[in-house]
């Protein structure tokens, strides 16, 4: 049974929504560069997603958890992975190589590791353009001829703090169902396919599945989510990063019988193309149209990029949440979460929101 939610004295309510602001010191520990976990809370996290919201998110948990699991989509049909899975009917291994890059230290380790794996060989032959992690994922499955195995070869190889697992072992394509993909017929609703194509539409995104349609799970992915004590969805790409997680049965029904609390991060502004014109709140409405059973503890969300409050609270509860809003865009001003930032607004959530059981 989970532990009823305690309130917090140190912060401002407005109506049903939370601002949190960073804990002091945690939040200083985490600009100098060190993780603001403490001693004795160290929750069990899942995160899902794909590609730089992924990688974010992992960043942020990676400092205040070390029993961290990145679960990855793997319907990346564009780039270096989409040549990788063409040429060799491997899954797609790009956004997996991100996730680790997210998981290096901050030392010198780390960080000289985690610009290897992402850099790109240049010129005009048949490396142009290939990342030399994903070249290096690919050869460990080759070699030993299994998927999560070789991730956790790669991972100890970078020093990741954290795993990694794909959704599933098998490449998956995704469709979409676009309305005004062709300019032309701005009232048409037409058959997108390819993630690539779908993220880059121009036309209003209606509903996305998977092709094969009901493909099976990775078992350490399904096991990672029902043992986990929170499971953080998003942020990213929300049709060809976020919601693929929701179309895998297996991963969908872990997701909603977990015990774990459940925190759905929302990006900062709509994607071009994939989101153009979505409001914070129209996230989770087709969220819910493509797991109606699935409910969300926590909606985390910048407090810049929420016009409305009220509809995005009334949105959240429809999911069984509460809003939280917290500083985690970059200062730059870009529409790039900070990572330290992040971290403190998932630890203090952690901490605000009770535990499900004994931290391990």
């Amino acid at each position: 049974m989970r532990s009823p939610r305690q309130p917090d004295p140190g912060s401002r309510l407005s109506g049903r929504v939370r601002r949190l602001m960073p804990a002091r010191t945690g939040h200083t520990a985490a600009r100098a560069g060190h993780t603001v976990r403490r001693r004795g809370t160290n929750p069990k996290v899942v995160a899902l997603g794909g590609g730089h919201g992924l990688s974010a998110s992992l960043a942020a948990l990676r400092r205040i958890t070390g029993d961290l699991t990145a679960v990855v989509t793997v319907a990346d049909d564009g780039g270096s992975s989409g040549r990788l899975r063409d040429e060799l009917g491997v899954l797609p291994p790009g956004d997996l190589r991100k996730a680790l890059a997210a998981l290096c230290g901050d030392d010198e380790w780390g960080q000289t590791w985690a610009r290897v794996v992402q850099h790109r060989f240049a010129g005009e032959g048949d490396l142009q353009g290939h990342a030399v992690g994903n070249l290096l994922i690919v050869a460990l499955w080759e070699q030993l001829g299994d998927h999560v195995q070789a991730l956790e070869w790669v991972g100890r190889l970078l020093g990741a703090h954290g795993r990694v697992l794909p959704m599933s072992a098998v490449p998956l394509e995704l469709e979409a169902l676009v309305r005004g993909h062709d300019p032309a017929r701005p009232e048409d609703v037409d058959t997108v396919r390819g993630q690539a194509t779908v993220a880059l539409t121009r036309g209003e995104v209606q509903s996305v599945h998977l092709v094969p349609a009901d493909p099976p799970a990775v078992p350490e992915t399904v096991e990672a989510v029902l043992d986990a004590d929170w499971v953080v969805l998003g942020p990213g790409s929300w049709f060809s990063s976020v919601i693929p997680h929701l179309l895998v049965p297996e991963l969908r029904d872990a997701l909603t019988e977990t015990k774990a609390r459940r925190v759905l991060s929302l990006n900062l502004a709509p994607q071009p193309g994939e989101t153009d014109g979505f409001s914070p709140q129209r996230h989770l409405e087709v969220l819910a149209r493509h797991a109606p059973k699935l409910a969300f503890d926590v909606v985390l969300a910048d407090e810049a990029a929420v016009p409305d409050r009220e509809r995005l609270t009334e949105a959240a509860e429809r999911l069984g949440g509460t809003v939280e809003l917290a500083p985690v865009a970059a200062p730059d001003g870009s529409a790039r979460h900070d990572p330290e930032l992040l971290a403190a607004a998932y630890d203090r959530i952690f901490r605000m929101h009770g535990r499900i059981g004994p931290w391990r």
